[in-house]
């Protein structure tokens, strides 16, 4: 009887183990992802973020004229609280999947592109590319499919849309890693 207990708990211990290594990823941040993207050799990447309107897309939603805009939508609740806002203000969705190093006040930070890091944020990942891929990196195959992504936030559907000129915004953002 021992036996067949002590079996019945280690397979629940095996259980528990795989369910944790197959969870989906956690966002962590942009906080973890600036030390590695700040150095010349990654191309300046979080400068670039940082000096873009992403960085302070979240902070639009804090001003009166967003809780106005949110409230002129039907909305009880402050923009910077409002679901629909912030899917395309920062990144939303299940709270078990917002790592503590997490701050949605960061707005649109890196993960909301190229996916929740948890699984790819190590160096010795993110050092080789399949590796980050297959850990759950997003990566974008061409411009018609980074314009398409961009077109799920950049669109009629926000009540504040001007024209998308993608050429130009991407060219203001884009942050690829330097060759050679």
């Amino acid at each position: 009887m021992r036996k067949i207990l002590h079996g019945f708990l280690m397979g629940g211990i095996v259980l528990l183990a795989a369910e944790g290594l197959y969870a989906q990823n956690q966002y962590v941040g942009v906080k973890m992802c600036s030390p590695c993207h700040k150095t010349d050799k990654q191309g300046k990447q979080f400068d670039v973020w940082q000096k873009s309107r992403h960085s302070g897309a979240y902070k639009t939603l804090t001003t009166p004229k967003a809780n106005e805009i949110a409230k002129a939508k039907g909305f009880s609740t402050a923009a910077a609280e409002t679901k629909e806002c912030l899917e395309c203000h920062s990144v939303t969705g299940d709270a078990k999947l917002l790592a503590k190093t997490f701050d949605v006040k960061d707005g649109v930070q890196c993960e909301k592109c190229h996916n929740a890091g948890s699984a790819y944020k190590t160096l010795t990942i993110m050092k080789d590319k399949a590796k980050s891929v297959a850990a759950g990196l997003h990566e974008f195959k061409d411009e018609a499919a980074i314009e398409a992504f961009c077109k799920t936030c950049h669109n009629e559907k926000s009540p504040t849309f001007k024209e998308f000129k993608f050429k130009e915004q991407w060219d203001s953002i884009k942050h690829p890693v330097p060759k050679g």
